[in-house]
């Protein structure tokens, strides 16, 4: 613990803290296909920080495309971008970002007007009139770039988690630690209803710290909730039963109060906050943290709250992530059964 810890954390931290964006999906709607256009695509495909997918969609596909989360941002020349530019010494380039990560959303553009910049610099160099390009800069969903709607579904995914798993695992591990374990294990109460009834009341406890939140969210906040409420409590469901069953499994593996505390805070905590895209966007990772983020529950949380709170989704735009915490769920209860011991030793 006294070596691995260090390491572990040393290099989660070293690739996961940045505020760097790489390989951004992004799509580009060029409608004048000229050369000015293309040279601007040129420098953009050339750079790290963008992925880019040449489309010709009309408003409804770029929202659509927007709601199902498969870009960041769009880029729409407009049909005499060219024209423009030569004639008029100005020319204007549209930019619609998904502003419900407004961290990602403004560093997205800011990268975005630095390589125009450069363009219209290198064009400037010889002109006798500067030329201007004006990125014109429509954020959706948070068009003020306010943080509530950033923070609010990672504080959520982390209070879920951190409350159910550590009380969980605790809790149960007290009972053996004080030697009332074997008695309920002996009593006529069957092993599983002994573990069902330690979850329930952190099943209930989670289910009032997810409403107080959500009224300070709306009332407090300013922080509307545009989806459905019920769909939203539905989907937190899933995701406390998925930290209790892992709080559970905890408790199978450890003996005492502190390491069920311990492997809980640090399982946890540190995977929630930088696995989960809450605080750091999971595309800068490397590969091999980007494929372990894939089996942290608050990621699929984490999408699936800002979808319903922010985006108004329904569950059609969710059933993956969906059946992905259902899955888990599924996965941590069943091995945690197998691994509980009905006799003590």
């Amino acid at each position: 613990m006294l070596f691995g810890l260090p390491i572990v954390q040393i290099t989660m931290f070293g690739f996961a803290l940045t505020n760097e964006i790489k390989n951004a999906k992004i799509v580009i709607v060029d409608n004048a296909q000229d050369l000015a256009s293309q040279q601007i695509i040129n420098k953009i495909e050339s750079s790290d920080f963008f992925y880019v997918k040449k489309a010709m969609l009309n408003p409804t596909q770029i929202d659509a495309a927007f709601k199902k989360g498969d870009i960041k941002m769009v880029v729409v020349f407009p049909a005499n971008f060219n024209t423009d530019l030569l004639h008029l010494n100005k020319a204007s380039i549209q930019l619609i970002a998904d502003a419900s990560d407004p961290n990602t959303a403004t560093t997205l553009t800011s990268y975005f007007t630095s390589i125009v910049n450069d363009y219209q610099a290198n064009l400037n160099q010889n002109a006798s009139m500067p030329y201007t390009i004006v990125p014109e800069v429509r954020m959706l969903y948070n068009p003020d770039l306010a943080g509530a709607p950033d923070f609010v579904p990672g504080v959520m995914a982390m209070v879920l988690l951190l409350v159910c798993v550590m009380m969980t695992s605790v809790s149960i591990v007290r009972e053996k630690e004080m030697g009332t374990m074997e008695i309920l294990l002996v009593s006529p109460v069957r092993p599983i209803l002994v573990i069902i009834s330690k979850a329930i009341p952190y099943l209930v406890l989670s289910i009032v710290n997810l409403t107080v939140i959500l009224l300070l969210s709306v009332y407090a906040l300013q922080l509307p909730i545009k989806g459905s409420v019920p769909l939203l409590f539905a989907e937190s469901t899933i995701l406390i039963i998925t930290a209790l069953s892992l709080g559970l499994l905890i408790s199978t593996v450890t003996k005492t109060q502190q390491s069920a505390m311990f492997a809980s805070m640090i399982g946890m905590m540190l995977p929630t906050m930088l696995l989960s895209g809450y605080l750091f966007p999971i595309e800068n990772m490397p590969l091999v943290l980007r494929l372990i983020s894939n089996i942290v529950p608050a990621r699929w949380y984490y999408i699936i709250v800002k979808n319903i709170m922010l985006k108004g989704l329904g569950f059609t735009a969710i059933w993956r992530e969906t059946l992905i915490l259902i899955g888990m769920a599924a996965f941590f209860l069943t091995l945690s059964l197998r691994n509980f011991k009905i006799r003590l030793e």
